[in-house]
């Protein structure tokens, strides 16, 4: 991560927060406390209000950045419990996106709500069992390649242990079963197929567009099996 991705990475947090800590930004962007130091001089530098309450830590001067939209607070919470759920619904990509979003979202929070936005996210916990966790990543990967209509390559252990790889067109994600599945048009088989995405063992993006003229959508392919 560059310095200006950084700077505006620490601005964001702090817009989000009432009070942040120097050691927990450094924990954050994996840098120093000297430079998060540094950090902060040059947001002042750039004219940004900056304070500092011992032995809380900083904070953004009031009425600063006042942002163009408002959330209420029953809107913050909504979010905050959806983002909490995308621990057990999603693997660790779409989780990630998750968090990383709900902090931008806390930024537009008015200044008095942002305590309790911070009380409500750390007493909402999430349980899965060893057997529930998925531990995959590919969710967020699937997903851009449904978008962009690209190729993707998988290892895939099917319900019999049986190994294969295969070129996939992937066409959506499907949620039953209490499990993932991505449904794609597999040139290995000719044909749309099923894949549970925690067999996925390993996901590789080829950027090559579709072969393939036109697909079923997600919900017709769906139908098709009712």
């Amino acid at each position: 991560m560059n310095r200006i991705d950084r700077l505006f990475g620490i601005l964001t947090i702090l817009q989000s927060k009432k009070f942040v800590t120097a050691g927990s930004l450094a924990d954050k962007f994996k840098i120093s406390v000297r430079t998060v130091y540094r950090d902060i001089r040059a947001l002042e530098e750039l004219g940004i209000p900056v304070g500092f309450e011992q032995p809380k830590g900083y904070f953004i001067v009031q009425g600063y950045f006042l942002p163009p939209l408002s959330l209420t607070m029953d809107e913050a919470n909504a979010l905050i419990l959806m983002a909490s759920l995308s621990e057990k619904f999603a693997d660790k990509s779409v989780n990630k996106y998750c968090q990383d979003a709900l902090t931008k979202l806390k930024t537009i929070l008015k200044y008095g709500d942002k305590e309790k936005a911070e009380l409500i996210s750390s007493n909402i916990s999430i349980w899965q069992s060893p057997e529930e966790y998925s531990g995959n990543e590919h969710i967020s990967t699937i997903q851009k390649a449904i978008v962009n209509k690209t190729i993707i390559e998988i290892e895939y252990t099917n319900n019999q242990n049986r190994f294969s790889k295969r070129e996939l067109e992937p066409i959506g994600l499907a949620f039953y079963s209490n499990q993932w599945h991505l449904i794609a048009w597999c040139w290995k088989r000719k044909e749309y197929r099923d894949f549970k995405i925690k067999k996925i063992s390993k996901l590789t993006e080829t950027y090559k567009p579709f072969k393939k003229t036109s697909h079923l959508t997600v919900n017709e392919y769906i139908q098709q099996l009712k």
